[in-house]
């Protein structure tokens, strides 16, 4: 047995409040509906070309291979580092096509910029992701909601700036993307480290809550304050008390960590090795699989514990089953890994191709100047999904061993019901149909992520979630460039305009969609079926607790 622990002995309820802040900078991909009709008029691109560039956005803050490797061989401020760097670079290129500041840019290199400015959101997203997952081992699926959650609170938070401070310059909006974001990251990226893993007690779990109201209250206000924008004038004291409250809401994870030095616990402190991993299989259950009693001593407890919150766990003497550590290729060869990405592809592509078409929806259905309000629903949706995907789930499988997967089959479900909303055209139906879509497009990511860490272990996670990851770009391309984007310009060429208006420029598109949530739903049945047996065995026992 190897161990690993490189972390420091300060408590990461800092680093999670810092990892706040920079997953709002990695939901940056998210303002591509914002600025995407500026392109479109300024550079004269057809509507093709424009979901082309929503793809590459789509690649770029998907492509988290390469930053799941650097998170294995570099301290995450160097990752962060990096995922700043690709923000300028890109983020200020797009800058210089839109302001035409640069004329005649060729096509290739505004992908390429797009490419380049979302990807800084996967270096940024897996950072945090991966860092809190080893500093909270015993709640796993909870951070992985509120990481992600927190991401698709981004889309209403830059929405509030850009309609509130900026109005509604793209301008000034890029020009925010290209120095602003690095600025943050460059702030934060000394407080995102590894430190001593935390302990599953009453006071984690009060301080879990304390987040995850502290976002479902800052979702809540940016969704109210745009809807006030959206319908009334705001005076300019109105718009900027706004933002200030925007902040604080945004600073409220820092209490955490305050109330912490102000008021120390009482308590006695038990050590984390104490606490069993709700992934670890039981005693009898591992001397069954390999013939051996590996838990001979309280001391092979607390190593394997440490261990595996490390994912450094290194058995050669067999291939690892399901629930221990995998690396990217023995993970490759599962079915259960292809399963997963399949299931994962068809619900998160669904799901992309709203979001990288949502101004166009929106004026196709009616609703030409409701971008911002869209944008704003969805974002809300979105953090709602993501942070109920975490919650919800963890719930059902510490109390009754339901696999996760069976979160993701319900949730295309009802995407499936959504798309049919949308292609009835009726009126008002778009606003549910985003907010359904915005939800169970959220579960699908913070759902995906505990079951890869489930299955497959901690050892090489940042490769095989981002893997897993590429499942959202290749719906992108298949589903919003190649479907969506070339029946919106056919239509629109029939109609003789650029801009294509009624229910026929999408509805062929969502009854594709429809169809396709029908079969991952399908498919996430089979996936929950045949991992059911490894959920009983990691938690139907009573003897791991995930609070």
């Amino acid at each position: 047995m190897t161990l690993a622990i490189k972390a420091g002995t300060r408590p990461p309820w800092v680093g999670l409040a810092a990892a706040v802040w920079v997953q709002l900078g990695s939901g940056n991909p998210y303002t591509f509906p914002l600025y995407s009709p500026t392109l479109k008029s300024v550079l004269g691109l057809s509507q093709q070309k424009i979901t082309l560039l929503g793809v590459a956005v789509d690649i770029g803050e998907s492509a988290g291979i390469l930053p799941g490797m650097a998170c294995n061989k570099f301290p995450p401020w160097v990752v962060l580092f990096i995922g700043a760097l690709s923000c300028f670079c890109g983020y200020g290129v797009i800058w210089l096509a839109a302001t035409e500041t640069l004329k005649n840019l060729p096509y290739w290199l505004l992908w390429i910029a797009h490419l380049a400015a979302a990807n800084s959101s996967a270096w940024f997203s897996t950072t945090v992701i991966v860092t809190n997952m080893k500093n909270f081992p015993l709640n796993r699926g909870t951070v992985a909601g509120l990481m992600k959650g927190y991401s698709a609170l981004a889309a209403g938070i830059f929405t509030e700036i850009y309609s509130m401070v900026l109005n509604k310059s793209t301008s000034a909006l890029l020009l925010f993307l290209t120095f602003g974001l690095p600025v943050i990251c460059f702030v934060m990226m000394t407080l995102v480290k590894l430190c001593s893993p935390a302990t599953s007690s009453e006071d984690t779990s009060q301080n879990f809550l304390f987040v995850q109201c502290a976002g479902v209250v800052l979702g809540i206000f940016l969704l109210t304050t745009q809807v006030l924008d959206s319908t009334i004038t705001l005076a300019r004291s109105v718009c900027y008390s706004f933002i200030v409250i925007m902040v604080v809401l945004m600073l409220a994870p820092l209490a955490i960590p305050v109330k912490m030095t102000l008021f120390p616990s009482e308590k006695k402190v038990e050590s984390s090795m104490t606490d069993s991993d709700p992934l670890l299989p039981t005693k009898s259950a591992l001397e069954t699989q390999s013939g051996q009693n590996i838990l001979s001593s309280s001391e092979s407890d607390q190593n394997l514990l440490l261990a595996v919150g490390e994912g450094a766990v290194e058995n050669k003497k067999r291939r690892p089953r399901r629930g221990e550590d995998f690396t990217f290729r023995e993970a490759m060869v599962k079915a259960d890994f292809w399963l997963l990405w399949l299931v994962y592809f068809l619900g998160s592509g669904s799901g992309v191709t709203v979001v990288n078409n949502l101004s166009q929806i929106g004026y196709s259905q009616g609703n030409g100047n409701d971008t911002t309000m869209l944008l704003s629903l969805f974002s809300f949706c979105f953090f709602v999904g993501r942070l109920g995907g975490g919650a919800v789930p963890e719930y059902f499988v510490s109390t009754k061993a339901i696999p996760r997967t069976i979160w993701m089959s319900f949730s295309q479900v009802v995407m499936l019901v959504s798309f049919l909303l949308y292609a009835s055209n009726l009126n008002g139906t778009h606003y549910i149909a985003t907010g359904l879509i915005g939800i169970c497009y959220g579960v699908q990511f913070t759902t995906m992520i505990p079951v890869a860490s489930e299955l497959f272990g901690l050892k090489s996670f940042g490769v095989i979630f981002n893997f897993m990851m590429l499942g959202n770009p290749v719906g992108a391309f298949l589903f919003s460039s190649l479907l969506a984007g070339s029946v919106y310009d056919a239509e629109a060429a029939r109609q003789g305009v650029s801009a294509c208006y009624g229910a026929e420029c999408f509805r062929f598109t969502f009854l594709v969609l429809a169809a396709a949530c029908g079969i991952g739903a399908a498919l996430g049945v089979v996936l929950t079926v045949r991992i059911r047996p490894v959920y009983q065995m990691l938690y139907s026992s009573g003897s791991f607790s995930i609070h």
